[in-house]
């Protein structure tokens, strides 16, 4: 692995956690598009890749200041948790037979989904605000 590689990897981890704590985000809509577009991974490889750095510490240290600060809604955690972990193994199991073009395609429309649900809330928060 390069010193320019190194760099970009940390360079993405940084963004991604960074946006992580702020805002919630990092895995799929940062550290997938991130290793696809910059690192030259495949679909398959940067979901795998993502979901390795997800399972690591850092998760704990973000969940610790929230939690710290009462803005953890624990029992719906764990109920989501534990769906979590069925739902992505049965995801994972699902991604891995479809070709990854149409993977690449529901990945994006999903994200494009979100992205409009938010930025509409945003604008009509504002909206309202300013009313």
């Amino acid at each position: 692995m390069t010193w320019q590689e190194i760099s970009l990897l940390l360079g993405i981890g940084a963004v991604a956690g960074i946006l992580s704590g702020f805002v919630g985000v990092g895995g799929g809509i940062v550290i997938v598009p991130s290793l696809i577009y910059v690192m030259g991974l495949s679909q398959f490889q940067a979901q795998g890749t993502s979901l390795f750095i997800l399972a690591m510490p850092v998760v704990a240290l973000a969940l610790f200041n929230y939690a710290q600060s009462g803005n953890v809604q624990w029992r719906f955690g764990l109920i989501v948790a534990a769906a979590f972990v069925v739902g992505g193994y049965v995801g994972s199991k699902l991604a891995l037979r479809l070709p990854e073009a149409w993977v690449k395609l529901i990945f994006g429309a999903i994200m494009a989904y979100v992205a409009f649900k938010m930025l509409w809330s945003g604008y009509q928060g504002i909206s309202n605000h300013e009313s």
